[in-house]
Formats: structure tokens, C-alpha cells, sequence
């Protein structure tokens, strides 16, 4: 039975997360602060948070990265606020996903749900074939051309998925997928980003070598390089 950790320090919004996932068949833990929630966290396996925004204690943003320090837990968060900013700094520092308020109890449920799949799915072994870049799960280390990656998580999920079918070109909704990110939540351009930083770190090592390729009106895919 998967536990939801919900961190809400409005009762009557906690109530309708807690009966909505209780009538799913989730277990529920219901905690009002963010220092709290995060003390819990380093005590006890969670498979995904439900985090608001607007806390007494600490920001949920906050509270995000100070969790990414410790935990890949999956993150919705909640919030009143529905701006582009906001969307950016949720993906950027680990959210899974985004529910503005007034939201439906059933469509969070429904997310938790699609998001627990996803994590399900993304456990699978990704196989990457050899060649110029040595990949190590359990360390989230990828090796190009003999040199460490300095990458971020999500640089290396990104990468990691790009590497495993080389000449395949991912959509950037594809590549949400890759990152355990729902589509729906507004995240599409910040693949661009990532991209980005993750071609002006390979750079660092091969100047002129361009194996991300743009594809534009389509998405990105792994350019296979000769050793």
C-alpha cells in the first residue's frame, strides 16, 4: 500500500487529501509544518509528498530542496499561485507536479497515481550502449569521454534517456516522462533549459562534438559519436 505523505497547515484542505487518497487505498500521514515534515522524512520511506506551498515554517519551495538533499521522493506541490515563475522553480528544484488552488481532491489522486506508475515504469534498468560515455546508476554518474559529468538530477535522468536509444528523437513531453513529470504541468520549455546546461557541460569536454541533436518542431535526440 503506497504511503502519501500530506504537509498542509490548512485542516479542511488535509481532510479532502486524506479522504480522497484513504478511498483510493493509500496510506495517509497528515503533518501542518515543513520542519516537521522533513524530520519525518529522513525517519520514514514515504512514496511520494504532497507539499504546500504557502507553509508557516518553511516555504514548500524551500522545504523541496532541502528534501532533494536527502530523498528522490516524488513532489506535488500545492499552491494558490498560478504563475509561469511559479512552474519554473518547481521543476527546476524537483517537483513531480503542480496543483493550483481550488483543486479536485479526485484529479490530486488521479496524479498521485499517474505519478507513482511513472516511478514504477522509470525503475526499469535502461540499458545504454558503450561507447564514449559510461553510465553508473547507483552513483547517478555518467562519465564522457573518460571525465566526470557535474550534472543535476535531472541533467542526468535527461541525458541517461537520450543516450539509451541512440537516433530516436524524444519530444520534450517524452522527455517530462523520462523526468517522472506530468505533462499537464506546464513544464515543457524548461527541456530546453536542461538541454542547455547539459550541452555547455559536455562542451567542457569535447568542444566541437555535438551529440544532442535539435530537432526543431519535434525534440532532441542522441547523436551516436565515434569513439
Amino acid at each position: 500500500m503506497p504511503h502519501i505523505l500530506i504537509v498542509e497547515d490548512e485542516a479542511s484542505i488535509a481532510d479532502t487529501l486524506l479522504y480522497a487518497l484513504q478511498s483510493e487505498g493509500f496510506a495517509t500521514t497528515w503533518l501542518s509544518l515543513a520542519g516537521e515534515a522533513l524530520q519525518r522524512l529522513r525517519e520514514t520511506s514515504f512514496d511520494l509528498v504532497i507539499l504546500d506551498v504557502g507553509l508557516p515554517d518553511i516555504s514548500g519551495f524551500e522545504a523541496c530542496r532541502q528534501l532533494r538533499r536527502f530523498s528522490e521522493v516524488p513532489v506535488i506541490f500545492l499552491t494558490a499561485r498560478d504563475g509561469e515563475i511559479d512552474r519554473v522553480v518547481g521543476l527546476e528544484i524537483g517537483a513531480d507536479d503542480y496543483v493550483v488552488k481550488p483543486f479536485s481532491p479526485r484529479e490530486v489522486a488521479a496524479r498521485v497515481k499517474a505519478i507513482l506508475r511513472r516511478g514504477a515504469l522509470r525503475e526499469q534498468p535502461v540499458a545504454v550502449p558503450a561507447g564514449l560515455f559510461q553510465v553508473d546508476e547507483e552513483r547517478f554518474l555518467i562519465h564522457y569521454r573518460g571525465q566526470p559529468l557535474n550534472l543535476t538530477l535531472h541533467e542526468f535522468r535527461l541525458l541517461q534517456t537520450l543516450l539509451a536509444r541512440p537516433g530516436r528523437v524524444f519530444s520534450r513531453e517524452q522527455l517530462l516522462e523520462a523526468l517522472g513529470v506530468s505533462a499537464q504541468a506546464g513544464y515543457e520549455r524548461n527541456i530546453d533549459t536542461h538541454i542547455k546546461g547539459l550541452r555547455a557541460k559536455l562542451r567542457q569536454v569535447a568542444a566541437d562534438a555535438e551529440p544532442i541533436q535539435t530537432h526543431r518542431g519535434l525534440g532532441y535526440s542522441y547523436a551516436a559519436e565515434k569513439a
